[in-house]
């Protein structure tokens, strides 16, 4: 069995390897891909692929534009760390998933699944789709924890312009110009508190609130510009200028 892993995630992509080669020994690994972009580009060799595990939510946009634009008929596990109550949503649909942080238990009923049917099958994009998004604007948290010295401080989302990893420490930044502490994932942080906040890019995740304008980039990037002064440029990728575009008109 010739099995494509799609997921941005190295240390995630490695462990779903290793528990694939585990529960299905002669299973064969042809490649582990971390974007839409490299994924499109692989997937239009016609390489011969079986099965497909994809992450959700990459780096680049959602895996599921890479199936709308690519031919294939190898069936797909999605994987994703949406809790259950957005999986349900779609759980009547011909396509299975897996949870993240991933369990031996998962992965091997996602491969006996395939080897039962063992019949190529698209997945209703449009409905999962769909799923996802009603998950997406589900109301969350209105206030999260940050650090400030030793002390611990609710602070309400409203407040926050945005999130950001600076030498590998996620901070939040305020839309009075403060800087604060967070003891969380960015991807965390994103499941959470999405669709208020959008994931322009690896390095930062922005408030609604806080955003002026959006203008035309090099590359077909767009640049986004604020309310509030941040020295760093905020970017985000010709794959997910649309999604940034949908999410500025819907907010």
């Amino acid at each position: 069995m010739k099995i494509l892993i799609i997921e941005d995630e190295l240390y995630t992509a490695k462990d779903l390897e290793r528990t694939i080669c585990e529960v299905h020994p002669v299973a064969e690994i042809v490649e582990i891909l971390p974007s839409v972009e490299e994924s499109i580009s692989f997937l239009k060799t016609q390489a011969p692929i079986d099965l497909i595990f994809s992450d959700i939510q990459l780096n680049d946009g959602l895996s599921f534009e890479i199936f709308q634009q690519v031919s294939h008929s190898a069936p797909i596990v999605f994987c994703t760390a949406f809790d259950q109550y957005a999986l349900e949503a779609f759980n009547t649909h011909s396509i299975d998933y897996i949870l993240k942080p991933f369990e031996r238990e998962t992965v091997k009923k996602a491969i006996d699944k395939y080897q039962q049917l063992r019949q190529p099958a698209q997945p209703d994009l449009e409905a999962i789709t769909q799923a996802i998004t009603a998950r997406l604007f589900t109301p969350q948290k209105t206030s999260i924890i940050v650090h400030k010295g030793e002390k611990y401080i609710p602070m309400p989302l409203e407040d926050i312009a945005l999130f950001f990893i600076k030498h590998e420490i996620v901070w939040a930044y305020t839309l009075t110009g403060e800087k604060y502490v967070i003891n969380k994932k960015m991807d965390s942080l994103e499941a959470s508190y999405a669709p208020a906040f959008f994931r322009a890019n690896r390095q930062h995740l922005i408030h609604r609130v806080a955003v002026k304008d959006a203008s035309q980039h090099f590359k077909r990037k767009l640049l986004v510009n604020l309310k509030v002064p941040f020295e760093d440029q905020i970017l985000v990728g010709k794959v997910k200028t649309k999604a940034f575009l949908d999410w500025l008109s819907h907010h």
